[in-house]
């Protein structure tokens, strides 16, 4: 079965970066788009940032110009480069990944990774 794994949450001091990975593994056969939502408490999942495989990117509104998307089509791994970070920032951030595993399209999703930044 297929799954993705994040890695590179933690704590971090406002206006501070952070990276965030993720590697899509098991029994799939292409990786179309990939993508970073998150979600903080008590509020509803959102977008940060999608990628597709030609190197297309969508930023959420509040990322732009602080967030960069960028993916390794030979690896099936997608990273996020958080700069400038905001406490508002603060979540749990998930992988997304859309892709053809036993011959169906289907979207999958990563455990989650918490990123906290204080002020």
């Amino acid at each position: 079965q297929v799954q993705l794994v994040e890695s590179g949450g933690g704590l971090v001091q406002a206006g501070g970066s952070l990276r965030l990975s993720c590697a899509a593994s098991g029994r799939l056969f292409r990786v179309y788009a990939m993508g970073w939502y998150r979600q903080a408490p008590g509020k509803q999942r959102e977008l940060v940032a999608t990628i597709t495989p030609g190197g297309s990117t969508n930023y959420a509104e509040s990322m732009k110009g602080r967030f960069t998307i960028s993916r390794d089509n030979a690896k099936n791994t997608v990273s996020l480069q958080m700069n400038s970070l905001k406490p508002e920032d603060t979540a749990v951030y998930y992988c997304h990944a859309y892709l053809l595993s036993l011959g169906s399209l289907a979207n999958y999703w990563g455990q989650g990774t918490q990123v906290t930044v204080s002020s």
